[in-house]
């Protein structure tokens, strides 16, 4: 029986802490904005996420985002390529420092 009021105590002081820091107030917010929808969505939960702001960025930003992270992937590819050459016409003028440490 003491355990009972143990874990009672606890699930109340946990519902306490979740009613102080405003989460059910926002989950009912939600959950009251998914009921008033005339047009219920397919996906309950995605609707959800996009109230909750947790449905992550656009398609449009994704999309630009990926652009630019192929171009500057495709940058620092050139770039890469540019300091191998230009090491290799360094090396034809300037002995390593493995040949000056021998001579």
């Amino acid at each position: 029986m003491a355990h009972y009021r143990a874990s009672e105590s606890k699930r109340e002081q946990f519902r306490r802490y979740l009613e102080k820091s405003g989460v059910l107030d926002t989950i009912t917010s939600v959950l009251v904005a998914l009921y008033e929808e005339t047009d219920k969505p397919n996906n309950a939960l995605d609707f959800i996420k996009l109230h909750l702001g947790a449905a992550g960025p656009e398609p449009a930003d994704t999309e630009t985002l990926r652009m630019e992270l192929a171009d500057l992937q495709q940058k620092c590819n050139l770039l890469m390529e540019e300091n191998k050459e230009l090491r290799n016409r360094l090396m034809q003028y300037e002995p390593s420092p493995e040949q000056g440490a021998a001579e």
